[in-house]
């Protein structure tokens, strides 16, 4: 098939979960191309095919012409691993499978955790934040092995998922530690080997850090008041 178009990622320079589909599709080999958005001012273009107004996107050429559009995240990570060659990122036994995919949806409970930490302006909501987040890595923690990945030495879509995770701190922490992973030593090991992986590198621009601190700045995140506070001490 080589005759139609590239598959085509609809992205926003921040979102996560465009990032685990580019996770995906470097981890496969797979050739792409990458539209970046801006969510704030979304084009006609986007809104008319995006059901839900939300990244990512991914738009499949069709052998017979026209496209096919797929929404959600976890959706178009499972659908690119059923139907491309290279790498398998879900375990083959059915059990083992299905927990993967319950792992991956904890990933997005601890990110619907994160936008709370990132953007309260309140330091007791982020305080009540960052214990929630640093509970369910002692969650993760408790089902981690002997690593580097979730599931030991293969690189699965429950990698994909908390790759982005772990980035959003390699940012947070240079601003003031979070010690959100001070009890769960497995999960730091973890983040340090995904932090290094080169698919993982590769799903976001170079500038990401500087894009991330901005949104914080938007919002007046309650985290930058902290820079100043330990600067202080």
């Amino acid at each position: 098939m080589s005759h139609l178009k590239p598959l085509t990622l609809v992205s926003h320079l921040l979102c996560p979960y465009v990032q685990r589909a580019a996770i995906v599709l470097h981890e496969k080999g797979v050739a792409f191309e990458r539209v970046v958005i801006d969510l704030a001012d979304r084009p006609d273009w986007f809104t008319a095919i995006s059901p839900l107004g939300k990244v990512p996107l991914l738009r499949v050429p069709r052998e017979g012409g026209g496209e096919a559009i797929l929404f959600e995240s976890n959706v178009i990570c499972e659908y690119l691993e059923e139907t491309q060659s290279g790498v398998r990122l879900h375990p083959e036994d059915p059990l083992a499978r299905a927990g993967h995919r319950a792992w991956m949806e904890f990933g997005s409970a601890i990110l619907a955790d994160l936008w709370g930490y990132e953007t309260t302006r309140d330091a007791d909501v982020f305080e009540q934040k960052r214990r929630a987040l640093a509970a369910k890595f002692e969650r993760v923690e408790a089902v981690l092995k002997n690593g580097p990945h979730f599931a030991g030495e293969r690189f699965s879509l429950v990698d994909a998922v908390f790759a982005p995770i772990f980035r959003y701190f390699d940012v947070f922490d240079e601003i003031s530690a979070s010690r959100v992973f001070d009890a769960t030593p497995r999960v730091r090991d973890w983040r340090s080997a995904l932090t290094a992986r080169p698919s993982v590198r590769a799903a976001v621009v170079p500038e990401y850090a500087q894009h991330l601190r901005g949104f914080l700045r938007r919002h007046e995140a309650h985290l930058l008041t902290l820079a100043g506070t330990a600067a202080r001490a």
